[in-house]
C-alpha cells in the first residue's frame, strides 16, 4: 500500500461550475478511508472517518451516506498509516498556520491530519445542493449556511497542501468537522480546542485522478488570471 494522497477532480473545476459527481464512492473508498469531498451538486460537505461517510447538509443536518452508487465531482482520501501523534494544547487556525506549519516544517508537503477532542467554538459553513446550470463556487460561497456550536466533542479531519498545488486543491488547511453524536458537521471555518489529541501523516506522493470521461471537464476553460484570489474567497478563512 502506497503512502499517498488520492484526489479526486480538482478546486478549479469546482470554481469553474463542474459540479457533477464523477466517481462513485464505491471507487472512492478503495483509495482510502479517511477524507473529505462533496457530492454529486455541490451537495453538503462529506466526512470518512474510518470508511464510515457521513453528509453534512445544507439544513444542518448530519446523514450517514450508505449508497455506495453516489458520486462525487471532488474528494481526497488516504490510507492511514506512518502516523505521528499531534497533541495541542491549545489550537486555532492561527496556531496550524503559524504554529504547527512552522515546527514540522509542512509548508512544501501534503499532510493529512485528525485531531479529537472538546472544542469551546465551532463554525462550519455547508455547501447547498446546487441545481444546473450550475453556478461557479465562488458564487456559492457567497450565500452559504453558516453554522456554529460551543463545547462539542468531534473530530477535524482534512489536509493541508503547498500553496504551489492551490488551484488541484486548496492551498493551506482543508478540514471538516464532525462532533462525536453525528448531528453536527461542516467546513471548518473557525475553531478554538484545548487539550487536542491526534494524529499527522505527510505523503509521499499526490494520486491526482482526473475525470477524463466527463465532457465537460474535456471541454472546460480556467479563468487563471482571477482563480487563485476566488479560491481564497471562496474557501472563506
Amino acid at each position: 500500500m502506497n503512502n499517498n494522497l488520492y484526489e479526486h477532480g480538482t478546486l478549479a473545476m469546482l470554481m469553474a461550475g463542474k459540479l457533477s459527481g464523477t466517481i462513485t464512492l464505491a471507487e472512492l473508498l478503495k483509495h482510502g478511508e479517511h477524507g473529505i469531498g462533496t457530492l454529486d451538486g455541490l451537495d453538503g460537505e462529506v466526512i470518512i472517518l474510518d470508511n464510515e461517510v457521513y453528509q453534512a447538509d445544507e439544513t444542518g443536518t448530519v446523514n450517514r451516506i450508505t449508497d455506495m452508487d453516489a458520486t462525487l465531482p471532488f474528494a481526497s482520501v488516504h490510507h492511514a498509516m506512518n502516523e505521528t501523534t499531534l497533541t495541542l494544547p491549545k489550537a486555532d487556525f492561527n496556531i496550524l498556520n503559524d504554529t504547527i506549519v512552522k515546527e514540522h516544517n509542512f509548508k512544501n508537503v501534503f499532510v493529512a491530519t485528525r485531531f479529537h477532542g472538546v472544542f469551546e467554538a465551532v463554525k462550519v459553513r455547508v455547501a447547498p445542493k446546487q441545481t444546473r446550470p450550475y453556478p461557479g463556487l465562488l458564487e456559492i460561497a457567497s450565500n452559504q449556511p453558516i453554522f456554529e456550536k460551543q463545547n462539542v466533542s468531534g473530530t477535524v479531519i482534512g489536509y493541508f497542501a503547498p500553496e504551489l498545488f492551490g488551484t488541484v486543491t486548496a492551498g493551506g488547511w482543508h478540514l471538516h468537522f464532525l462532533s462525536d453524536d453525528r448531528q453536527f458537521g461542516g467546513h471548518l471555518l473557525d475553531f478554538v480546542g484545548t487539550n487536542l489529541t491526534g494524529t499527522y501523516q505527510i505523503f509521499d506522493s499526490l494520486e491526482q485522478h482526473f475525470p477524463v470521461s466527463d465532457p465537460e471537464f474535456r471541454a472546460y476553460d480556467i479563468d487563471l488570471a482571477s482563480l487563485q484570489a476566488d479560491i481564497q474567497a471562496a474557501e472563506g478563512h
